[in-house]
């Protein structure tokens, strides 16, 4: 996959202020089910679209840990992570203030072992397996739709 090739798209920073973007880290979580790579998505909490699942970074974690930390947290992933940044994209994280702080994520990719019956979210979020394609479809963030269309476990 050729990172350099997808368009970021620009982030309303509230005013000039930089600081005011914050960074998580994500985890596409991956499987070969039969002859398909598959992708777990999980909704959000607010809205109950499909995203990946990411979070803050987290003291004493690599971005890949605090990736893993999150897959646990909020889909009940086990499995092994990778710590290669398969990409970056951005969104603006919607806050219970009606205020949007701006986000970047980097992705880190996760082969999963097994999914846990019972995990720290479940009540919270539902989860379910979508062929590259359709977890490209699905999530509304335009970068992270191109990172999972061109994803290829193969590569590293």
């Amino acid at each position: 996959m050729s990172v350099g090739k997808i368009k970021q798209r620009p982030l309303k920073l509230g005013g000039d202020d930089k600081r005011n973007v914050r960074t998580q880290f994500g985890a596409v979580c991956w499987r070969q089910h039969r002859d398909e790579v598959q992708v777990l998505l999980v909704t959000s909490k607010r809205s109950k679209r499909w995203i990946i699942p990411k979070g803050w970074p987290q003291d004493g974690a690599t971005p890949a840990e605090a990736a893993m930390t999150e897959a646990w947290e909020e889909g009940g992933v086990e499995g092994k992570v990778r710590p290669v940044c398969l990409g970056i994209y951005s969104y603006s994280k919607e806050r219970s203030d009606n205020e949007n702080m701006p986000c970047v994520v980097a992705i880190f990719p996760i082969k999963v072992a097994n999914l846990a019956k019972s995990w720290p979210e479940e009540r919270r979020r539902k989860r379910r397996w979508f062929s590259l394609k359709k977890a490209a479809g699905l999530v509304e963030e335009p970068e992270l739709s191109s990172i999972l269309r061109k994803f290829d476990p193969s590569a590293f």
